[in-house]
């Protein structure tokens, strides 16, 4: 783990320990800060084998670029195309986000600035989507659906399937453990704040709880009463960010527990508040 400035002071101090992994997109397209590999790679459909993937260092320098001085703080990863073949940029989950089995929670905030009504190429769109096998196959994400003419946020947190069962619906009547948001209303020009916050996965208890924020407020909770556990295998488990996304995105963070509706708010209030790790 990379050493956290010293000494620790104001309000960044409890959100700076609890701090995994943190890319500021200033400078480049990569993390700043992390206990693991900080540079991006790509996910691709294999071309041949149904089913299969193609795993490549790096990423389409002429998709994904750093637009300096345009994001909320310094510079914006700035997505302009969609890659071909489902591809999607990722950096590795292993040491970056505190997945524990036995229990952990967790949380990750992040800036957007784009209109999913019209920028988007796509049926769906993902900001982010941390998993192993699949958004409906142990996930934490938020995405747009494919609405017309206007697309509908949808936080998810749905646990990993058991060999031989049905996947879970993401439909409201199934009551899937998703959070819905109708008709956001993001439009180009306008930066949002979204904190994802999760607690008690993988403890094999019907305790676990997730909730979606957008701009410091609470839009919706995921209560179930069944267990929500990822169960995934973190060297191939990935922090999968801007896939099929189309505009601006920055101060991506994750955090090692659960924040509170404080910390969100100064996260939202104070957006540079994270940028010193940038600067080391």
């Amino acid at each position: 783990m990379v050493a956290l400035p010293n000494p620790l002071v104001g309000p960044a101090t409890d959100l700076l320990k609890a701090l995994t992994f943190y890319a500021s997109f200033d400078m480049a397209v990569k993390g700043d800060f992390g206990g693991g590999e900080l540079t991006l790679s790509t996910r691709s459909n294999h071309k041949t084998e149904k089913g299969a993937f193609v795993f490549e260092k790096g990423f389409r320098e002429k998709a994904f670029r750093i637009a300096p001085g345009k994001g909320i703080s310094g510079g914006a990863l700035e997505a302009v195309d969609v890659l071909p073949d489902n591809g999607r940029i990722f950096f590795p989950a292993k040491g970056n986000i505190a997945y524990k089995k036995g229990g952990w929670s967790g949380a990750l905030s992040m800036w957007i600035n784009h209109d999913p009504d019209t920028q988007l190429k796509t049926g769906f769109c993902d900001p982010v989507q941390i998993t192993q096998k699949g958004a409906g196959n142990g996930a934490i994400w938020f995405d747009y659906n494919d609405a017309k003419p206007n697309r509908n946020l949808r936080m998810g947190t749905f646990p990993a399937i058991a060999e031989g069962m049905p996947p879970i619906s993401e439909s409201r009547e199934a009551f899937s453990p998703m959070v819905w948001v109708d008709r956001p209303g993001f439009k180009v020009g306008d930066w949002h704040h979204v904190a994802l916050v999760w607690r008690n996965f993988d403890t094999g208890n019907s305790d676990a709880s997730a909730a979606l924020y957008i701009d410091g407020r609470l839009m919706g909770e995921i209560k179930k009463d069944y267990p929500i556990s990822m169960d995934w295998d973190l060297d191939k488990a990935g922090i999968y960010i801007a896939v099929s996304y189309i505009g601006l995105m920055d101060e991506l963070a994750l955090f090692n527990r659960a924040l509170t509706q404080d910390e969100i708010g100064t996260l939202r209030s104070q957006p540079a508040v994270l940028s010193s790790l940038s600067r080391k």
